[in-house]
């Protein structure tokens, strides 16, 4: 991981700390030298107590970090990083913005009109909003910039996501950028060529037209491919993720950038300066 200049370490709060991603970020920064980790909010605080038979030392270390309230932590912390829920995340802003904190989202499922709450929170405290943080994912969507620009007009495009059973929100927010950032390069209106069920059509695909197919099976932790079918060959652009050490690394990246932002609505390209 490449460490930006810092004065001391990094104070976090996650935010949705009993989910898969904030388990896992929680368990990571508290051996990681670069970060002290303050407070670990939860709906529902059922951690052990430190001490008890049988519980490992990362979740006793945990222990006394778990609440469920944001407002007894922040006081404390330099940066929030929250993968919890739409309802959680816009809470949990509001607080952010009275506290002053920044904070790195990576929560998914916004709809359009609360991506706009986020943006106009964004004018006033630092935010690195961003559904996928793997800096891979960020490398295939920049990629995916210069490959729809050369052959977006001459091939059929479509995007096939795979996620584990339990992912509520599809296609998945890589997903739906993949194909902004598609239509962008081509200069179509997404809303125009987005194309998210073909059940029951008698007509022929049109050209025009990035389609979205989400697999939910098993626990595959995010699969996206990016699909140019020309005359005669094709192209998929794939990312897979093995584990979710990807999204935490780039979670933890982002959080030691943001520190040092004024306030402003950044993204992973921001952080790993990909903007040019």
């Amino acid at each position: 991981m490449t460490i930006f200049k810092q004065k001391q370490k990094l104070n976090v709060v996650v935010i949705g700390a009993g989910g898969r991603m904030g388990t896992m970020l929680t368990q990571t920064l508290i051996h990681d030298p670069h970060f002290t980790l303050v407070g670990a909010v939860v709906r529902q605080v059922s951690a052990p107590a430190p001490g008890d038979p049988g519980v490992s030392l990362d979740v006793q270390a945990l222990a006394n970090l778990f609440c469920n309230d944001l407002e007894s932590v922040i006081h404390g912390s330099d940066v929030l990083i929250d993968f919890s829920t739409r309802e959680t995340t816009l809470h949990a802003l509001s607080i952010a913005e009275k506290h002053n904190k920044a904070m790195v989202i990576g929560t998914t499922g916004f709809t359009l009109a609360e991506e706009k709450v986020i943006r106009e929170y964004g004018k006033r405290i630092p935010i690195v909003f961003e559904p996928n943080m793997s800096v891979g994912v960020n490398l295939i969507w920049k990629l995916l910039e210069q490959v729809a620009w050369v052959l977006g007009h001459d091939t059929d495009i479509e995007i096939i996501e795979t996620h584990h059973r339990d992912k509520i929100d599809a296609p998945s927010g890589t997903a739906l950028k993949m194909g902004h950032i598609i239509a962008d390069s081509l200069n179509w209106d997404f809303d125009d060529v987005a194309c998210f069920n073909r059940h029951g059509s008698t007509e022929k695909r049109t050209h025009k037209q990035i389609g979205f197919q989400a697999i939910r099976a098993g626990d595959v932790i995010g699969d996206h491919t990016a699909l140019f079918a020309g005359e005669g060959e094709r192209i998929e652009i794939t990312h897979k993720a093995s584990s979710r050490m990807s999204y935490v690394k780039g979670a933890l990246k982002a959080a030691l950038w943001l520190s040092l932002q004024k306030p402003g609505l950044y993204d992973m390209h921001n952080v790993l300066g990909l903007k040019h």
